[in-house]
């Protein structure tokens, strides 16, 4: 690959790393065609980028971002595919559904993820990944919470005053 080739690729990459917030790095050397076909099409439904890189490519665009990356490093070994997404457990959770019911060592694998400045390493941590809130769960959340408050008081006044209002028919009865 000629020099030239590899700075254009190193400066789309650069400019994925600052459009995204999180990625996933993932292991998918096993994968067979339709397989990977599979993986791609649940990508896209998930608006979730997919991109195999070169491990070299990547660590220099991780270099060029100017952020410490060196905890990923390490993870840069053999095939890498990288996800990038805007909802941040959305990979994860597709890698979750796209390796259920299989068994030992399903692919694609996690090597690591950064999640908005937080390193995740190794495949142990895909269910906490799972488990983590999207930015719009939690604003559902706490849209809920405020409203909890508000809520009871309605109920309580609306209560109390069919309690009144079933007193004064009473004392009108009599």
């Amino acid at each position: 690959m000629k020099k030239e080739d590899k700075s254009v690729i190193i400066e789309q990459l650069s400019e994925l790393l600052q459009k995204y917030d999180n990625f996933y790095l993932t292991d998918i050397e096993a994968l067979n065609a339709s397989k990977t076909s599979e993986l791609r099409r649940g990508c896209f439904k998930k608006d979730i980028k997919l991109v195999i890189v070169k491990n070299t490519l990547f660590k220099k665009a991780l270099e060029k971002t100017g952020n410490d990356f060196s905890p990923l490093y390490g993870t840069l070994k053999g095939n890498t595919a990288v996800m990038f997404s805007t909802v941040i457990n959305a990979p994860a959770r597709l890698i979750k559904d796209f390796t259920k019911g299989t068994k030992g060592d399903a692919k694609p694998r996690l090597k690591a993820a950064w999640i908005q400045e937080i390193f995740y390493i190794g495949a142990e941590n895909l269910d906490a990944l799972v488990n983590l809130k999207s930015r719009e769960e939690l604003i559902a959340d706490v849209a809920s919470l405020l409203q909890s408050p508000v809520k009871n008081l309605v109920s309580a006044l609306s209560s109390g005053g069919q309690a009144i209002h079933g007193i004064l028919k009473t004392l009108e009865e009599r």
